[in-house]
């Protein structure tokens, strides 16, 4: 029997899942199919979700807007994804609805694939925005850096995440310091962040959460000064190497996912 899984969000055409899902099921050999869904309203989110407790969907990864609406519609949720108030990942685990975040999973794996001299003993980090990607971010940062600064425009919600996000990490979470002695600078905005590079330490990771284009302007401007760069599409790989061994039951072969990602952005792989 086929089993069947996809990526739920909107807009939907935009997403690389099916591209770096596909390429593993293929070189898995599995008689699979992994969809992208556009559910534009709630509602059609939740009729989405009903497939999954019917079993027609062995489950999905969630993007924006509907994660914290996935969190919401679980049975049982992972600490992380309670931590982070959203969740990326739903699956049917013997009738019971689990959510799961592998987005700081993700984050965390970028980080030590393209800037694996980043040194985060006693540091800090700064987290650009406060929105769920951002809440994300702080949580994984959090668990391996002294201190996670969040910068956002409006006040209360960088507020609002330190509050909710504190209990679950070691870190000294704080609102808006400057980004001059921090190790790692990323940028969770949906718009290109306002940094004054020539304030960073010489020895600053920047990371953009963006892939789309794969190399920003912030990311360019970092690496026009000699800062090491981490790509949005590192991250977006890695959140989904759990998330297809949770969906399929075997772990993601050992092909060149990042290529395929790559001609799908058009990018020279």
């Amino acid at each position: 029997m086929t089993i069947r899984a996809g990526v739920a969000g909107w807009p939907i055409a935009h997403s690389l899942s099916p591209v770096i899902h596909g390429a593993w099921m293929r070189a898995a050999g599995l008689d699979a199919d992994y969809t992208a869904f556009g559910p534009q309203t709630e509602t059609q989110f939740r009729d989405l979700i009903g497939q999954v407790r019917l079993g027609t969907l062995c489950g999905l990864n969630v993007t924006a807007p509907w994660k914290e609406v996935a969190l919401a519609l679980a049975d049982e949720a992972s600490d992380t994804a309670r931590a982070c108030g959203s969740a990326n990942l739903l699956w049917l685990d013997e009738g019971v609805l689990r959510a799961d975040s592998t987005d700081g999973h993700g984050l965390m794996g970028a980080l030590g694939e393209q800037a694996p001299s980043l040194h985060r003993a006693g540091r800090a980090a700064v987290v650009l925005g406060a929105g769920g990607a951002a809440r994300a971010a702080v949580h994984a940062l959090g668990q391996v850096f002294a201190e996670v600064r969040i910068v956002n425009r409006t006040p209360a919600r960088a507020e609002a995440l330190i509050a909710a996000v504190q209990p679950h990490t070691p870190a000294r979470l704080v609102r808006g310091q400057a980004v001059s002695d921090a190790a790692l600078v990323v940028n969770a905005l949906s718009v290109p962040p306002e940094v004054d590079m020539t304030m960073l330490s010489p020895d600053a990771v920047l990371m953009d959460m963006t892939y789309r284009p794969l190399i920003t302007d912030f990311l360019r401007a970092g690496a026009d000064r000699g800062h090491t760069t981490v790509d949005g599409l590192a991250m977006l790989i890695g959140q989904a190497r759990p998330s297809f061994e949770t969906l399929f039951r075997v772990a993601p072969p050992d092909v060149d996912v990042r290529a395929e990602a790559l001609r799908g952005l058009g990018e020279r792989p």
